[in-house]
């Protein structure tokens, strides 16, 4: 689980360019389907280009926003990258437009199924940072933004939810409550319509309330769905709805994470399967970045940095890695100490309160080893930090699902520390690649104990380092993980109820 900025401030910068224009001005009429002409009809696609260039078509869908992907200008190309026949058209649903593990373990399908195989359409709540990155990595066929996908039942009707909006009056609250059901319902309806005129083969459905929705429509519209299950919980009002959509016909089969996520199927077991999240191996390595760390920070080589990056939330367990580096401290010398670093990157979600970053950093005052920590906030590419690590902590205090950060550290072969919760303890191996400490309740003594043996011990952290590289190189590989989707997609298609 990746830590999350808020969407809202990573504009696109070409959305100021664009222009809206007739489609019969732009397009020849045999590539286009007769439907994409009609502007007067809710549901029907509305074409705005870039300025100067058709390299990215913008294209209205009733209530939604989609951008088609070309590779050149001729008007020739387009149809290449339109559904045709003998492709298999996936869409994608993800069901938050915030930088986060969902996000860019989505990416690492995306990047690593069939592109001559699948024709794959993501559909994301608006623009933002996740739609940047697919843009950048040239990861989706097409790009639609949906409205009715809610991130949050309180959010505006016109922006992203700040944090702020959680002291807003009750009445206003209320009718945003309100009006978001009646998005949703609009939204997904004229979406799920549009899917399937459009011969879409599979909802592919990431994250939690994309599972919801994907599923909702898959039952109404008779679409197959796929759901990716990445969270552990459900809460106990909402249990039933989820239950009953998992069950249903249409929800042919469910891809868990771990197996922390899969027990919450024991019922339809048959109908699940465990694929682990994986990585880009040839990314997450040493020799891929160039770690900037130790220069930014000024920190000498030969000091020891323990180092945490993910969403800074109470569950992630930062108030627990802050007391154990106190009790650490008690048992060091003080040149031990001031040779130590504790560095942790990512910020508390913008929609979201309290700030729990201000709290951790409160408490690193409060304890005496604010001298020590520091808290970066959100880098959009951890990588050059990390590189910089000598030893990760991931310090979940929940069952975690399969945070990303485990397996991202160990491709920098680091042994990583944590709590037996969840998926940790399906990639951590106690004393192989790291240290797996009792998780309930979570033992902050015994985390303390670890990290002060892996300080003083170069030697055992080199060993566990390179360990956790095979182990990744072995389980966690990325073009491993797309084959195991794509078999669950295409089982998912051909299962009839």
């Amino acid at each position: 689980d990746r830590n999350a900025p808020d969407a809202r401030t990573k504009e696109h910068p070409a959305r100021k360019q664009l222009v809206p224009f007739s489609v019969d001005e732009h397009v020849a009429a045999p590539e286009v389907p007769t439907r994409l002409r009609n502007r007067s009809k809710p549901g029907h696609l509305h074409v705005v280009p870039k300025r100067g260039s058709l390299h990215k078509r913008h294209v209205r869908f009733g209530f939604s926003r989609c951008e088609t992907i070309f590779e050149n200008d001729a008007h020739t190309s387009a149809i290449r990258h339109l559904p045709m026949k003998g492709k298999t058209k996936i869409c994608f649903l993800n069901d938050t437009a915030r930088n986060g593990g969902p996000g860019r373990s989505l990416l690492t399908i995306l990047n690593n199924i069939d592109r001559e195989k699948y024709h794959r359409l993501v559909v994301l709540p608006r623009d933002g940072v996740v739609a940047e990155m697919y843009r950048d990595h040239h990861a989706a066929d097409e790009l639609r933004f949906e409205p009715g996908m809610i991130e949050n039942p309180f959010e505006p009707w016109s922006r992203a939810m700040v944090r702020e909006d959680h002291d807003a009056p009750i009445p206003l609250r209320g009718a945003r409550l309100m009006g978001n059901v009646a998005r949703a319902a609009v939204g997904l309806r004229g979406l799920g319509a549009a899917l399937k005129r459009e011969g879409t083969d599979l909802v592919y459905c990431n994250g939690t309330n994309a599972n919801f929705a994907g599923g909702a429509i898959a039952n109404l519209f008779k679409i197959p769905a796929l759901w990716h299950v990445r969270y552990t919980h459900i809460p106990p009002a909402a249990s039933w709805i989820h239950d009953s959509l998992a069950a249903s016909e249409k929800v042919r089969r469910i891809v868990c994470v771990s197996e922390a996520s899969r027990s919450l199927f024991p019922k339809i077991h048959q109908k699940t399967a465990v694929v682990h999240n994986a990585i880009d191996l040839t990314q997450f390595q040493k020799s891929a970045v160039v770690p900037c760390l130790r220069k930014e920070l000024q920190i000498p080589k030969g000091d020891v940095i323990f180092g945490s990056f993910g969403r800074v939330l109470p569950r992630k367990g930062y108030l627990e890695m802050v007391e154990a580096a106190k009790r650490m401290k008690a048992d060091m010398s003080r040149e031990e100490w001031s040779a130590t670093w504790f560095i942790v990157l990512g910020d508390t979600p913008e929609d979201l309160r309290p700030n729990h970053l201000e709290e951790c950093i409160a408490k690193t005052k409060e304890l005496g080893v604010d001298d020590r920590f520091r808290f970066l906030g959100f880098r959009e590419d951890v990588r050059p930090y990390v590189a910089d690590f000598d030893i990760s902590v991931v310090p979940s205090v929940y069952p975690d699902p399969l945070p990303r950060a485990v397996i991202e550290s160990m491709g920098f072969e680091l042994p990583v520390i944590g709590f037996a919760l969840g998926g940790i303890q399906e990639m951590i191996q106690d004393g192989r690649n790291g240290r797996l400490l009792s998780g309930n309740p979570p033992d902050v003594e015994g985390l303390a104990r670890a990290m002060l043996q892996y300080r003083r011990d170069g030697a055992l952290r080199e060993a566990q380092g390179k360990t956790a590289r095979e182990h990744v190189v072995k389980h966690f590989d990325a073009a491993a993980h797309g084959k195991a989707i794509s078999a669950e997609m295409d089982r998912a298609i051909a299962t009839r109820g």
